[in-house]
């Protein structure tokens, strides 16, 4: 059987003129990289703003395991298959970061007969975008520490400052670091830390801006310091917002492939669910949808994380009005959820799947929550017996839950034209799309709603760093802003250790982190890490490159 990089490399793509051509992107607005990469400026969405918009099809997942769910390889299969029946279809993605490909993760261009191509520069650097963010990003963290050392005339609190460095690479040594030593000429000693640039404001910010002007005002905003007196300090008062976005102005501009198939595919943007907002860019799902009659989208991790950030926080910024969702699960991975050995899911075990299901169900309940038709796609594994998939069959009979087996894996889209066809059923009952959380709200009622609703907990609470944080965000204006949550992603609650449902449990909120560039305050909940750190054994010592210049080992 070939792995994905043998079955990617077997792929012949058209050149991306073509596949831009096809999907009605006039050349003037195109950028090549090369013969299947292409950028595709942000100002082409103006050209587009008296086009309608086709329907949105969100797709998530249950709670992620290491057996594997799908959401990605699903999200570009279910766009083939609906190109397939007929209906112009878009699939907008995020960029790979490099830390998760060198780390455990591998990639993030699908799997199998589901990939969007090419896969080993999707996966590597890319067009440079994420290195663009971690300059843009580290630019201010010099400008800081420069202005701190010449007279520190906007009087910034060494103590106070909120902007650590950044590097797109798994470094957990690089978490809390003490900078400026060796003398006066290298500036002040203070404390300071990296974070992973998809976890940085900056990538947020280039994810939820409109155009050249809303991205400079965005920058602009972002609060590094409370000032010696107590105020917040912002960029505009670095006045570098000009300089940042200027690193930033290709990367604003969505970057166009295609699937295996020759599906128009947006890849752009990077945030993490479990740290941010979690999906690709507002400009690259505006303009597929004015470009198609069905975009899919994907949302990181689970629907407690990118489902809900979504459908509670994008859409509303993005004006987005989504037709229906599509809830990835597979039987390892409920099995999984369920208290199964991961070592052994090649083993039949009905009664870890009828456990793990209960976390399915309550992920399907949320969604629904949303007032938006949902439909399960089971993603078909080779080890899945008969007795388990006529389980899972009946346990989403007897709780009324919609469902379609998806193979795309190893069929391409014809893998998934049953989904498919589901889902355009599913989206011509008309949208009631309804978010959770109203987005002036205050801080306070957001939590609550969304740890009990969403994470099922019984009460949430504040540990004494949030609290002192929320004291002052409600004395700056910021006590009705949005709300992200940072929290692990292995487990609908704040500890990655209570599988399936855990439910009457205390959210414990330790700590909250404003970025007002992006819009939203972040409450970190749990041992969640900014950075993340590699593993014992590593992606990365899997990877090489041959004489030739091939890539090996990738995924």
């Amino acid at each position: 059987m070939m792995n994905d990089l043998e079955i990617a490399r077997q792929a012949k793509l058209l050149p991306i003129t073509e596949v831009a051509k096809k999907a009605g992107i006039p050349k003037e607005y195109l950028k090549l990289f090369g013969d299947n990469v292409a950028k595709v400026s942000h100002k082409y969405l103006e050209a587009l703003k008296e086009e309608p918009d086709g329907k949105l099809v969100l797709v998530t997942a249950i709670t992620p395991t290491s057996a594997g769910e799908g959401k990605t390889t699903t999200s570009i299969g279910l766009a083939m298959a609906l190109n397939k029946i007929g209906k112009r279809t878009f699939v907008t993605l995020r960029e790979p970061s490099l830390g998760p490909v060198m780390g455990i993760k591998g990639g993030a261009a699908g799997g199998g007969y589901a990939q969007v191509l090419p896969m080993e520069e999707i996966n590597l650097h890319f067009t440079g975008d994420i290195h663009a963010i971690t300059t843009a990003h580290n630019l201010l963290s010099a400008s800081i520490d420069a202005h701190i050392k010449f007279g520190n005339k906007l009087e910034l609190d060494p103590t106070r400052i909120y902007w650590p460095r950044a590097m797109d690479m798994n470094d957990r040594a690089l978490r809390n670091i003490v900078i400026g030593l060796g003398g006066r000429s290298n500036g002040h000693p203070r404390e300071d830390g990296f974070i992973i640039t998809a976890a940085s404001e900056v990538m947020a910010i280039l994810c939820l801006a409109k155009d050249i002007e809303d991205l400079k005002n965005r920058l602009g905003n972002i609060i590094i310091s409370l000032s010696k007196g107590g105020d917040f300090v912002r960029v505009k008062d670095l006045n570098i917002q000009g300089a940042m976005a200027a690193v930033l102005k290709d990367a604003i501009n969505p970057n166009l492939v295609q699937t295996i198939e020759g599906t128009p595919a947006f890849v752009h943007g990077g945030p993490f669910a479990n740290i941010a907002h979690g999906t690709n860019s507002i400009i690259a799902t505006k303009m597929a949808l004015k470009l198609s009659d069905f975009v899919v989208t994907e949302a990181g991790f689970g629907a407690d994380l990118g489902g809900e950030k979504f459908l509670d926080f994008v859409s509303q910024v993005g004006n987005f009005k989504p037709s229906a969702v599509v809830l990835v699960a597979s039987i390892r991975a409920l099995k999984l959820n369920g208290g199964a050995n991961k070592k052994s899911l090649e083993i039949e075990d009905t009664d870890a799947l009828r456990k793990g299901f209960e976390n399915l169900k309550v992920h399907y309940e949320n969604m629904r929550k949303f007032r938006l038709p949902v439909v399960v796609a089971i993603n078909d594994f080779p080890d899945d017996t008969v007795a388990e998939k006529k389980l899972l069959a009946d346990l989403c009979d007897k709780n009324d839950i919609p469902f379609e087996i998806s193979t795309v894996w190893k069929d391409g889209g014809n893998g998934g034209i049953a989904l498919a066809k589901r889902v355009v059923e599913l989206s011509n009952t008309g949208s009631e799309y309804q978010p959770l959380i109203p987005l002036d709200a205050p801080i306070e009622e957001k939590l609550s709603t969304i740890t009990k609703e969403v994470y099922r907990a019984g009460s949430y609470s504040f540990e004494p760093k949030a609290k002192s944080m929320l004291r002052i965000l409600k004395k700056q204006g910021f006590g009705n802003y949005p709300v992200i949550v940072a929290k692990t992603q292995y487990s609908i609650s704040d500890d990655a250790k209570k599988l399936g449902v855990p439910k009457g449990y205390n959210f414990q909120i330790r700590d909250l982190a404003l970025s007002a560039g992006a819009g939203f305050v972040v409450a970190v909940s749990g041992d969640i890490m900014l950075m993340p750190g590699l593993p014992m054994e590593s992606n990365a010592q899997r990877i090489d490159i041959d004489g030739n210049g091939e890539i090996i080992g990738l995924f």
